[in-house]
């Protein structure tokens, strides 16, 4: 089969472009806050307290550990290629130089969508969290203003506003302002989980794993299954076994944004050492924050109390045991969460945009950066905007699981991605290897796939309809103005699996 595949060379070739080249700022513990920063959000106070409610009970605590392996078996694929191919593009690039520019340009596309959206929800949680924030300590807050008739959620447009003008400014400046607002959510979510250890009582801890029940009326609604249920015919069901590592499913999501870290690969100092340092370090605190708020929300009350609740959270429980005070603090922390979260990904955005445009798929005046900064500003502000006015005037929550199966798709084919390099360039320098390959990189794409099996029906449709937009789009301009057919480099014999790899 032959297909365009664009050489490592080639792509860290490109990154010397004086017009279009990033600044290389950032260290091993910026690495670490920015995936601290994009994982740590809101979902730390609700996400847990759902699972364990509604599929897990105790052992929720297992279903964070089993997410976090998910989820630290396609970093470590990430790493790999990161150390290998240090430019900005993340799975798209990586896609690039193993599988070709088509598959390439689908998983461009699908990060669009999940970084897209992403910010737009989050902005839009953004600004509600606020106003939590501002009423829980007595001060009310219109989170919304209706002009013309329409409703404008001015803090969501605010917030998005401000970090892309950070991000025009430089890399380096918006990562320092960031780190201080992780820093303040790290040290609530520690603060919140040392006085909760003083409420556990261990009998909550029993039964740890429930018995399995079925879940009432589950079945009724084929747009609302999962794709699997669908399939199969198989009844939902909560707690058990089943009901832990369909917890697990519902948790991963509390870690995407790793993948975010690897888009900035070209904007580290010696990223071959740095990138897997970075990355494996934010996925070691962040495990460990989530395994420590669950042990707490768990001994603190029971599970069922938890599903007795219409949005089970970390502030329920504290509520359920007389401590209202702890609301206050927790709608601070999430406050904090949600803004990092924004940075983070309208910079992923930004990287994503720039590495597509400078390869000719999108228009390439977008990929130049500024003199004194290099940063992509065209591409900031355009993004900035449309997000902002996205959040600003839209109802994004319908898009909200668009972010998780974007996500997970380009999770596949970066695992896929690692098996192929192997074959076809073992010469290649290789900062960090991940080990017992082909096995673990295989499980990781298997397990992605899995999750992605889990998510509804109606997801899979809109995926489906945005992956086919995304195709036009590519046949129609992408194709003919790509800078690998321009140049006429020859198109590479991809290997099959029975015959030896030809050298790319």
């Amino acid at each position: 089969m032959n297909l365009r595949v664009k050489s490592v060379e080639a792509s860290i070739a490109d990154s010397h472009d004086v017009e279009r080249s990033l600044k290389r700022s950032l260290g091993t513990w910026d690495l670490a806050l920015m995936g601290i920063a994009v994982a740590v959000g809101a979902g730390i106070f609700s996400v847990g307290a759902q699972a364990a409610a509604n599929f897990a009970g105790p052992s929720v605590t297992v279903s964070f550990i089993l997410a976090a392996v998910t989820c630290g078996l396609a970093i470590m694929c990430y790493a790999e290629f990161a150390s290998t191919v240090p430019v900005a593009g993340s799975a798209y690039t990586f896609t690039y130089a193993t599988m070709g520019e088509l598959l390439a340009w689908i998983i461009g596309w699908d990060l669009i969508l999940e970084m897209f959206t992403g910010a737009a929800v989050i902005a839009k949680y953004w600004g509600v969290y606020l106003g939590e924030a501002l009423l829980a300590f007595g001060l009310p807050f219109p989170a919304v203003l209706e002009i013309g008739g329409i409703e404008v959620s001015w803090p969501a447009f605010l917030i998005v506003a401000v970090f892309t003008a950070l991000l025009v400014a430089g890399t380096k400046l918006t990562a320092r302002v960031g780190s201080v607002f992780t820093l303040i959510k790290v040290a609530i979510v520690l603060f919140v989980i040392v006085v909760g250890f003083f409420f556990i009582n261990a009998a909550n801890y029993v039964p740890f794993i429930p018995e399995s029940v079925p879940t009432e009326g589950g079945s009724g609604d084929a747009w609302a299954q999962s794709l699997f249920s669908w399939a199969t015919g198989a009844a939902p069901a909560q707690y058990g076994i089943f009901g832990m590592l369909a917890a697990a499913s519902l948790v991963f999501f509390a870690f995407i944004g790793f993948d975010v870290v690897a888009t900035s690969a070209e904007e580290v100092h010696e990223p071959q050492k740095r990138l897997p340092r970075g990355i494996f370090l934010g996925l070691g605190i962040v495990t460990a924050l989530y395994v420590l708020v669950s042990i707490v929300m768990t001994g603190m009350v029971s599970y069922k109390e938890l599903a007795a609740e219409e949005t089970p959270s970390l502030a329920t429980a504290f509520r359920l045991i007389g401590q209202d005070w702890a609301s206050a603090v927790i709608s601070v922390g999430a406050l904090a969460g949600l803004t990092t979260v924004i940075m983070v990904l309208l910079l992923g955005l930004s990287r994503i945009v720039f590495a597509l445009s400078r390869d000719g798929l999108l228009p390439r005046w977008l990929s130049k950066t500024t003199e004194h900064t290099k940063t992509p500003a065209r591409i900031q502000i355009i993004g900035g905007t449309v997000v902002a006015l996205t959040a600003a005037f839209t109802d994004v929550g319908l898009l909200e699981e668009m972010i998780n199966i974007g996500t997970l798709s380009a999770f596949v084919l970066v695992s896929l991605g690692i098996v192929v390099l192997r074959r076809t360039r073992p010469d290649l320098p290789r900062g960090f290897r991940v080990p017992w390959s082909p096995v673990l990189p295989i499980l990781s794409a298997v397990l992605c796939l899995w999750l992605m099996l889990n998510l509804t029906t109606l997801t899979w449709v809109r995926f489906l309809v945005w992956l086919a937009i995304g195709i036009v789009i590519y046949l129609i301009y992408g194709r003919r103005r790509s800078r690998l057919g321009l140049e006429g480099v020859s198109e590479v014999e991809v290997p099959t699996p029975q015959g030896a790899p030809p050298p790319v």
